[in-house]
């Protein structure tokens, strides 16, 4: 079992930065593959970006890619999202995930279906 518990949302005007973090419990978090998701009001939700167990592959949706960091620190059961030049649109709920395999985290030819689900935190981004 773990829980995730994520932090560092908040409000920021456009251009601007914020980072997310993730605290997971349990002993086995090195082993999983950690991911972040968003939802909008009004919109599904979405894949943004994941890490491998070990750090050493990252994947981002293409919305995100070039402004948004994905890195763990795996000594602190913790993942973190780096998100610089901040637009409007990003404005969401996010969500960190955990699951087994990087593929349950990323979505390709079959649906992202992450293990665990933290309970989100608010970015908001204003113009």
């Amino acid at each position: 079992q773990v829980k995730l518990v994520e932090s560092g949302g908040g409000l920021v005007q456009a251009g601007g930065s914020l980072r997310l973090s993730c605290a997971a419990s349990g002993r086995t978090f090195s082993s999983y593959a950690m991911g972040w998701f968003r939802q909008a009001p009004g919109k599904e939700r979405e894949f943004v970006a994941a890490i491998t167990w070990s750090g050493g592959s990252t994947y981002y949706a293409d919305s995100v890619k070039g402004r948004f960091t994905i890195s763990r620190d795996n000594a602190k059961n913790t993942v973190y999202l780096q998100m610089n030049r901040l637009k409007p649109e990003d404005t969401a709920v996010y969500y960190c995930t955990a699951a087994s395999g990087i593929a349950a985290v990323v979505p390709g030819p079959f649906p992202a279906r992450p293990d665990y689900w933290g309970q989100g935190t608010q970015v908001t981004v204003s113009s």
